[in-house]
């Protein structure tokens, strides 16, 4: 349900994004919008649920691959805790898989971050609108692209995998016992078509699968 903004006030977003020159950067070109005014700015994907209860958002504009916490799963959460908070996703890249788990986490729109800021800004208005905006060629991509194969348990294993954490790490991290963890990350590989795990992770994230 998109929040109540009357006329003439300007709509607050919150920017989540963990490079800093690109965050300050599009804070200051947002910012030049006479409707618009960036409130909250984090680098971390686990500080945007807290800064949101705080600043209170009209819209959240998220990058994906935060530290912490990426912009997926933030975006899931702020569904849960600020639900009349709007989520906007901004990739580096158009990935289908990434579309896909954008949209199933309640994201109203989903734009590539070197796209002109006019049409951010546009975007940031229609989403408050309660319209939902998606990147025309990704949009066209996404529906030639298959569904994710990966469970959402054989997606917490592969990145848990990551810098090279062992299966007892693995098992630690997600409360799961060893032999689960083998289970999924066999089954993950083998969906990928990969011959280990590393590659494994690779294939899932060049796909938006991860």
């Amino acid at each position: 349900m998109p929040r109540d903004h009357r006329p003439g006030k300007s709509v607050r977003v919150l920017l989540a994004e963990d490079r800093g020159t690109m965050r300050g950067a599009l804070a200051l070109l947002l910012g030049m919008e006479p409707d618009i005014e960036v409130v909250a700015q984090v680098g971390r994907g686990d500080e945007i649920v807290d800064t949101a209860l705080v600043a209170r958002p009209d819209v959240a504009l998220l990058g994906i691959g935060l530290p912490g916490r990426s912009g997926l799963d933030a975006a899931a959460d702020l569904r849960d805790e600020v639900p009349d908070c709007r989520v906007l996703i901004l990739a580096t890249s158009g990935r289908p898989g990434h579309l896909r788990r954008a949209m199933e986490a309640g994201a109203a729109g989903f734009l590539v971050k070197d796209g002109p800021v006019q049409e951010l800004a546009e975007a940031v208005r229609a989403v408050l609108r309660g319209e939902t905006v998606v990147d025309p060629a990704l949009a066209a991509a996404a529906l030639g692209a298959g569904p994710n194969p990966l469970t959402a348990r054989e997606r917490d294993a592969l990145a848990a995998s990551v810098d090279g954490a062992t299966i007892a790490d693995i098992a630690v991290a997600l409360h799961l016992s060893e032999s689960t963890v083998r289970d999924d990350l066999s089954s993950a590989i083998g969906k990928t078509g990969a011959r280990d795990r590393t590659e494994a992770v690779r294939a899932a994230r060049r796909q938006g699968w991860l």
